[in-house]
């Protein structure tokens, strides 16, 4: 049984998007087997949420398996800009909206509101593929007025993740990607970027890629609760040395990086990466941005009870007594004593394992329109 509750909160309407849900999101529910939330707590937008009540009905048996549905949104655009201080980029391709690997801690998840849809379980079971973004990138390429820089891709949510073995809407990308001879950076946690390893070392031998591997823990357990679908971190410490092999440069990141519960292992990840391949490094502090935050709580309440209250301690003195700021220059890092140790930790074993390098930058001097079908050809 449930009952649903009014929120005092603006609605933002979402019956025009297909994605829509057409009841309001569950705030809380008992573990789903193979996801890292708890439920579908309702979104920001919703003026009403729905929590679970017991009515004696219950038999006490443990929920089915939730199945992922994915379902296809045609965009009017590929490329999204940006003009934050905090990132390397200026543009970015989303392939998907939301992302089957189901990391608990997801700054991303709150963009699944835009959709009508919960941060929570929605995030990781409801996902929109994008199949129409490689000719649409192609079309943004081709017109006169664009200027190349590096496209990201992946900064959002996962381009390997599971789905894209059916809809290879990355592999279109890179396909576009390579026929312009565009550079792209790509940020994953699936080993599925193996496949692509013929485009990208084809792009990585015109200095037109460069890849980042994300691995937040080297613990096979707490991997599988807090990112319950992306690959094992030995599997992406074996999806860095095939990278390295074909000549693709891979720069290893510790992201996010969680005060109390992963930041001991900071420096055995380091070691592990550069030893897989790796030729640089990042770290990223554990953001809880909006909905993020109360999913975070719980799943700590559920998984790590024993360090729940010293996780959310260290956070909230690293972001002067909230949870997480926003603010430019801070929400990358955080701030304060507990901040400062962990970059100077990363700075020290960096530069002991050679890792403390910047990336040179990625050609764009190669850059053209390829012909198309009935151009005519160049006599030159």
């Amino acid at each position: 049984m449930f009952q649903s509750f009014d929120m005092t909160r603006p609605h933002a309407s979402s019956t025009s998007s297909p994605t829509a849900s057409p009841t309001a999101a569950v705030a809380s529910a008992p573990p789903t087997p193979g996801r890292a939330a708890g439920g579908n707590p309702a979104n920001r937008y919703d003026r009403l949420t729905v929590v679970p009540e017991d009515d004696g009905w219950d038999p006490g048996e443990a929920p089915p398996p939730l199945r992922t549905e994915t379902r296809i949104e045609r965009p009017r655009t590929a490329i999204t800009r940006n003009s934050s201080p905090d990132l390397p980029f200026d543009r970015s391709v989303n392939p998907y909206r939301g992302c089957e690997h189901g990391c608990i801690y997801c700054f991303a998840r709150p963009s699944h509101a835009w959709l009508g849809l919960s941060p929570g379980l929605d995030f990781e079971s409801r996902l929109i593929a994008r199949p129409e973004a490689p000719r649409l990138l192609a079309e943004e390429l081709s017109r006169r007025g664009y200027r190349p820089a590096t496209l990201a891709i992946g900064t959002n949510t996962d381009p390997y993740q599971p789905i894209e073995r059916t809809h290879r809407v990355m592999r279109g990308l890179l396909e576009v990607l390579r026929d312009f001879r565009h550079p792209v950076a790509v940020v994953t946690k699936g080993a599925l970027i193996e496949r692509d390893l013929d485009l990208l070392a084809e792009l990585a031998e015109l200095e037109l890629v460069r890849v980042g591997i994300s691995v937040t823990t080297l613990d096979r357990d707490l991997s599988r609760r807090l990112e319950p679908r992306a690959p094992a971190p030995e599997r992406r410490l074996q999806t860095i040395e095939r990278l390295a092999a074909a000549g693709v440069p891979v720069r290893a990141m510790v992201a996010p990086v969680i005060p109390g519960l992963t930041d001991p292992e900071l420096e055995a990840i380091l070691s592990r990466t550069r030893d897989a391949g790796a030729v640089a490094a990042s770290w990223i502090m554990l953001r809880l941005p909006l909905e993020v935050e109360p999913l975070f709580r719980d799943w700590l309440a559920e998984n790590c009870p024993d360090r729940a209250e010293r996780v959310m301690a260290r956070l909230c003195e690293i972001h002067g007594g909230k949870a997480y700021r926003s603010g430019w220059g801070h929400r990358m890092r955080g701030a304060g004593p507990h901040a400062d140790m962990i970059a100077q930790r990363f700075r020290l074993a960096t530069a002991r394992l050679g890792l403390a390098v910047t990336q040179p930058g990625l050609s764009t001097e190669l850059f053209r329109v390829p012909p198309r079908a009935g151009d005519q050809l160049s006599l030159f």
